[in-house]
């Protein structure tokens, strides 16, 4: 047994002697520095504009060229209504009615009253006719003919009385039946069946079809550039219209000190009266600077934002530089800026929380946005 053990210690002996003499003929390993990775950055040009257009949005109502309340111009009792809120009606059509029965009874009364005076009068003008051919034989006195000549012209005034009242009461029997006064919409009732109503109580309120206006203050320097007739962009519920200008008014409000606009929608346009509508102008402010990308700007100090510049280094390298910038206006996704930058220089775009000042980049250019 001891045997069997000293021959495996020699057999391992020898296979270490093996490994050590091929190891040492094989050349020696010699391990590689690694190459440096530096960040590919997207990147953009400078490109100055001499200025920049910004957008201002006013605020204004919804109205109906007429929004009418309307009512009787007699005071009764309703006796009819023919229409209800949010019913369509065309000009002329009746509305509602007033009871009538005494402006007709009156009426009934006053024909009598003209027809006893018609027979009045064709009374007093035979007895004049038969006493003028009585004068020429020397029965009537020139007394009496006066006398006569005045009893007709009494009857024909009371004549003309009597049929101007008819006429009145005609007007009021007319003016009883309430009618609408253009093509609309009934956008409320006031009074109910058998209610006795005053007179000028509205009993409607109807909005006209087809004569959507809306009702915008501007500043009075905004009022001053602008036209009769002039298109302009008007959103309502985000549903965008074009309007043309009606009027401007010649009266600053007191209160918001705007200027109103009377702006007419197209007759398409799909809005309710009272909603708020949007006006949106735009205007040009002279100004140096440069459109960029808000991915682009990063906080900075004392009130100053920063953008990353690229300075070209070793082996197309690039070098980020930090600069201070000042934000002269912005939109939903884009700043126009001036500052410690020049026209033409490259700068970083977007992913500025990977980069640091000092660092040396790779570039990978964009188209610029202006």
């Amino acid at each position: 047994m001891i045997t069997t053990r000293v021959l495996a210690n020699q057999k391992w002996l020898m296979g270490l002697v093996a490994i050590s003499l091929v190891s040492a003929c094989q050349d020696p390993v010699i391990e590689q520095a690694p190459q440096p990775s530096y960040q590919s950055v997207s990147s953009q040009s400078l490109v100055l504009a001499d200025s920049y257009q910004y957008q201002q949005t006013f605020s204004g109502t919804i109205r109906s060229g007429n929004t009418t309340e309307i009512g009787f111009e007699l005071s009764g009792k309703i006796k009819a209504l023919a229409v209800d809120s949010g019913d369509n009606v065309k000009q002329g059509q009746q509305l509602a009615k007033l009871d009538t029965r005494l402006l007709v009874a009156a009426q009934n009364e006053l024909n009598a009253s003209l027809s006893q005076n018609k027979a009045d009068l064709d009374l007093a003008r035979a007895t004049l006719d038969r006493s003028l051919g009585l004068q020429k034989q020397g029965y009537v006195s020139e007394q009496q003919l006066d006398e006569l000549k005045g009893q007709l012209n009494s009857l024909l005034a009371a004549k003309t009385r009597l049929e101007a009242s008819l006429l009145a009461n005609q007007l009021k029997i007319d003016k009883s039946t309430l009618l609408a006064p253009f093509d609309g919409v009934i956008s409320k009732r006031n009074h109910n069946l058998a209610e006795v109503v005053n007179v000028g109580s509205p009993v409607f309120t109807i909005i006209e079809h087809n004569n959507i206006q809306a009702y915008i203050g501007v500043p009075v320097e905004i009022a001053s550039q602008l036209t009769s007739g002039q298109a302009v962009d008007i959103t309502v519920r985000d549903q965008p219209l074009q309007g043309v200008i009606a009027g401007i008014g010649a009266e600053l409000n007191p209160v918001t000190r705007t200027v109103d606009l009377r702006v007419t929608l197209p007759k398409s346009a799909k809005v309710i009266n009272g909603e708020l509508s949007y006006l949106h102008y735009q205007q040009t402010q002279a100004n140096q600077g440069y459109w960029v990308p808000l991915s682009a700007l990063t906080d900075g100090v004392r009130g100053l934002w920063n953008i990353y510049t690229l300075s070209p280094a070793d082996n197309k390298l690039f070098s980020i530089e930090r600069r201070d910038v000042e934000i002269i206006y912005t939109t939903d996704n884009k700043a126009f800026i001036n500052g410690a930058i020049s026209p033409n220089e490259q700068y970083v775009s977007q992913g500025l929380h990977k980069l640091v000042a000092g660092q040396l980049v790779s570039q990978q250019t964009q188209v610029a946005t202006r």
